[in-house]
């Protein structure tokens, strides 16, 4: 593929992703297209349906993840707290409260096999978590997910008015929830 080529295709998965985390699954691709800087001809050349552009939305999201546990895998040894923390707020900053709504239709044998790839890479940095003292046993890497999926859905407005570091302030209590319980 052309580079050209390639950066159309890039800014068209990455206007997708943003979409479809603000607005929900079902935007308009010509919505997509425009806010991509291309036009819709394009857009069916490079993704020839819904499907397969979300595809490659969850595709590029599970990457992000396995980065992430990669990047955090690297650095748990000789930072175990500050790695571990980095990890998790990776994940807050992914959006993935509202991208799995807006993709959970959407999922492919494709995007499972990469899933359960990413779930083993993201188990294997818990793992090292646990051994650290830094997360408690019973916590497996969907759960960790999911947590993560469910505190950083987006909130009406009035909810965000009302509590304008809601997600800050729940990504806190979750790390302190995951730790191991003390023996007092």
């Amino acid at each position: 593929m052309r580079a050209d080529a390639a950066r159309r295709r890039q800014a068209i998965v990455k206007e997708a992703r943003r979409l479809f985390a603000a607005q929900g699954g079902g935007v308009a691709l010509e919505t997509v297209a425009e806010g991509a800087g291309v036009g819709i001809a394009t857009l069916y050349r490079n993704f020839e349906s819904r499907h397969a552009l979300a595809d490659e939305v969850a595709l590029a999201i599970l990457d992000d993840i396995g980065r992430a546990a990669d990047d955090g895998l690297a650095d748990i040894t000789t930072a175990p707290d500050a790695a571990w923390t980095t990890f998790v707020n990776r994940l807050v900053g992914l959006d993935l409260g509202a991208l799995s709504a807006a993709l959970a239709e959407y999922v492919t044998a494709a995007v499972r096999t990469t899933q359960a790839q990413t779930l083993a890479r993201v188990e294997e940095l818990l793992g090292s978590a646990k051994n650290a003292g830094l997360v408690r046993d019973d916590l497996d890497a969907l759960e960790l997910i999911v947590g993560i999926g469910l505190i950083t859905r987006p909130q009406p407005d009035a909810v965000q008015a009302a509590t304008p570091n809601l997600v800050p302030r729940l990504v806190s209590i979750l790390l302190a929830g995951m730790r191991p319980p003390t023996d007092d």
